[in-house]
């Protein structure tokens, strides 16, 4: 072994072994930029050595389904020929060493993939996890990220219209960073990353590459953080948002125009992973001329330039016939592009830099033929067979309700979203602080609506239960709209899967997931993995996150999630437990965490998804609103303070009061209706199987629980809205 290469390949993450699979793939030793490309292409963030074994339990088809995993996002019909493209991915790494264009980087990558598609990019949400905002560096992450967040979307026009933030001390050391990103086309122009045939041109699109990113999102995702690690600041990219905004309209025009074979995002593992995967999903090889490239820095070698995560690239797959309409597009739009390679037959990747030949790896090897791993696994603990969680129920009501409502991760993230424009590109219908966002779609008469929903709490305790739980949430969401869900997404964040009982933990958190996209008839299009979050051996609880779409024929009947006026009857459908294992409650009281989570019956949950889309269908519901982080005292202060209208309610009956109020069971829903329509509910809910209890009327500035509670609006604003500038040192 040469003494350039030694030892080597372990600096770039790769182990012995898999050097020695190198070694036996190519019949001799790598080159430097080989190397490199292996070792990007074979990390945990780009290959799923870990985890692709068990995904493939997940289910993706669906009647639906035009695109499902495998592919840079995936693709639902929505009909009346438009589909909606969408996706969630991971930026937890390079969001911690540097929070801003971490972030920032991160939707615009998860952009890409949109455009990718040949989607417009229409909205995003975001799932954000931090440790206690109290604490300076939380702030400073949390104030970084947001401000990352809102600085990439605004600039580049696409909206942000929904997500959550929830505080945890697991997440201080390894905050969490998911994007998710819906886009709109024609569902007959649907693109892929592949060539069609041998002679068909790569064309690098976009900006000029550099040594930012070198390693980016695709080494600071395989390896846990340890302390000192602000050496890899460097690793984190730097985006540019108006340069992104170009790229997206002159890829859309070429799209349009039918100018385009493929079309490839540029992110993790950069070059490399571009055409890589776009040879060896036609099954082809590529000739590839780094000299083509456009350099912000001259001297870069060429292993830099082909694993560099420079941002805002795309690589276009060409009829050669077309390359002249190709390059007057964009040099109309003012960007660069050039052609950078040329399929082959026989499925050979050859680079040349400099008039040498540089590398020559079979394809495949690179994106489909790496290491897969079937990873030591230790089942998770059993929960208890009861409850199993002391949580203290003998606190003053009101008291309870006011701190529920002023705990970060219960109270308004208005904070947050009023530094996002939610309403650019006009298709905005309900955004941040509804259960779910909604958007109309562009030249139908239908919406869609969004939601993303994880409980890290839930999973550490069950991870097959918490996964579900996360499903059942996010669709029951998008279901209190008045809309269909019709599809998942997933973002699975864990700590190292070096770990037993980690990877025990992940399998059975996709066993969850399965078993409840199954039974909901959600099939799963897509999402990522994110294994090594964890910092100084400390890992994160395992938090999967989950994005649901679904589809509403009518934008105007989309249900809100507060109360919009008084004199309407208040409902609670489905059944309130003592549940309190994994709690916000128990969180706030005990600081432990212990128990079991909610007990999820899917067959339930189905039938209160039906039972909503239906009532709304029939123009009966004024609102309805999902119960989750603080039970029913958290979605009564949401919402009585959504249009500042109070109400006077009684609580579930056979329960002590308190528990009634901040137990966190599943599958429930709070709504309202017009008194007219009472009985239309309770016949309908009977109907369905769903438990309906009537619990009072809308009406005054305040909200009360006769003979427990009286709690002024303005008390209770003051708690919910003034929690989060609070805990930052703000004034509220």
């Amino acid at each position: 072994m040469s003494s350039l290469i030694e030892g080597l390949h372990r600096q770039l993450g790769l182990t012995d072994e898999e050097f020695e699979r190198i070694l036996g793939v190519l019949g001799r030793e790598p080159g430097r930029a080989e190397l490199a490309m292996f070792s990007l292409m074979w990390s945990e963030h780009c290959s799923y050595k870990s985890s692709k074994v068990h995904l493939r339990r997940l289910p993706s088809a669906g009647e639906r389904v035009l695109q499902g995993p495998g592919e840079n996002a995936g693709v639902v019909d929505l009909g009346d020929g438009v589909a909606a493209v969408f996706k969630i991915e991971s930026h937890n790494h390079p969001s911690f060493v540097e929070p801003f264009q971490g972030a920032a980087t991160g939707v615009g990558g998860i952009i890409r993939d949109i455009l990718a598609m040949g989607a417009r990019p229409a909205a995003s949400l975001n799932s954000l996890r931090f440790g206690d905002p109290a604490e300076p560096l939380q702030r400073r992450l949390l104030e970084g990220v947001v401000a990352g967040v809102g600085h990439y979307g605004n600039c580049v026009g696409v909206a942000t219209v929904g997500g959550e933030v929830v505080f945890d001390p697991c997440y201080a050391g390894n905050p969490l960073v998911n994007a998710l990103t819906i886009g709109f086309m024609p569902a007959d122009r649907l693109l892929s990353g592949r060539a069609e045939q041998p002679g068909d041109l790569a064309v690098l699109m976009g900006a000029k590459t550099g040594r930012d990113g070198i390693g980016g999102a695709s080494v600071l995702a395989s390896a846990s953080f340890e302390e000192g690690d602000e050496a890899k600041r460097p690793n984190v990219q730097v985006g540019d948002p108006f340069q992104e905004k170009l790229l997206i309209e002159a890829c859309l025009e070429l799209g349009e125009r039918r100018l385009l074979r493929g079309l490839q995002d540029l992110g993790a593992a950069g070059i490399s992973c571009a055409v890589a995967e776009v040879a060896a999903r036609a099954g082809m090889g590529m000739e590839v001329d780094l000299d083509a490239v456009p350099l912000r820095e001259p001297s870069m070698e060429a292993w830099e330039v082909l694993v560099s995560e420079s941002q805002e690239r795309m690589l276009a797959l060409v009829d050669p016939a077309r390359l002249t309409d190709v390059l007057e597009v964009c040099r109309r739009w003012g960007i660069l592009a050039n052609v950078l390679g040329e399929m082959t037959s026989g499925g050979t990747l050859r680079v040349r830099f400099r008039g040498e030949v540089v590398a020559e790896v079979p394809a495949a090897s690179l994106a489909d033929d790496g290491p897969v791993y079937h990873r030591p696994m230790a089942a998770p603990s059993p929960p208890p067979a009861g409850p199993g969680a002391e949580v203290p129920l003998d606190a003053d009501p009101a008291g309870a309700v006011l701190a529920l409502a002023g705990d970060p991760t219960c109270a308004s993230k208005r904070w947050v979203w009023e530094q996002y424009d939610r309403f650019v590109g006009h298709g905005t219908v309900a955004g941040p602080g509804s259960d779910a966002a909604v958007l109309r779609v562009p030249g139908t008469s239908h919406a869609v609506a969004l939601a993303t929903d994880g409980n890290g709490r839930h999973a550490a305790l069950d991870p097959a239960a918490g996964a579900a739980l996360a499903v059942a949430e996010a669709a029951r969401n998008v279901a209190c709209t008045g809309a269909q869900p019709v599809a998942v997404t997933n973002c699975l964040n864990f700590a190292s899967p070096e770990r037993p009982e980690v990877m025990g933990s992940f399998a059975a958190a996709v066993d969850g997931l399965a078993a409840a996209c199954q039974a909901l008839g959600l099939p799963v299009t897509g999402g990522n993995v994110s294994f090594y979050n964890e910092s100084s051996g400390r890992p994160i609880h395992p938090t999967p996150i989950v994005g649901v779409l679904g589809l509403l024929a009518d934008p105007a009947t989309a249900v809100p999630s507060g109360f919009p006026r008084p004199g309407l009857d208040v409902w609670l459908l489905g059944e309130t437990r003592v549940e309190l294992g994994g709690s916000a409650w128990q969180r706030l009281t005990t600081a432990r965490l212990e128990g079991r989570p909610p007990i999820l019956d899917l067959a339930a949950e189905a039938s209160l998804h039906r039972l909503l889309t239906g009532l709304a269908g029939r123009r009966l519901l004024a609102a309805a609103h999902d119960l989750s982080d603080g039970g029913l005292a958290v979605a009564l202060v949401e919402a009585t303070l959504a249009a500042g209208v109070g109400a006077t309610v009684a609580l579930p009956p056979g329960l002590p009061p308190l528990a009634a109020l901040v137990s966190e069971s599943a599958s429930r829903v709070l709504v309202a209706v017009a008194p007219e329509a009472s009985g239309d509910l309770s016949t309908l809910a009977a109907e369905a199987g769903v438990p309906a209890t009537r619990l009072g009327a809308t009406g005054g500035d305040r909200l009360v629980v006769p003979g427990l509670l009286d709690l002024p609006l303005s008390q209770l604003r003051d708690a919910y809205e003034g929690a989060l500038p609070r805990a930052l040192g703000e004034p509220a």
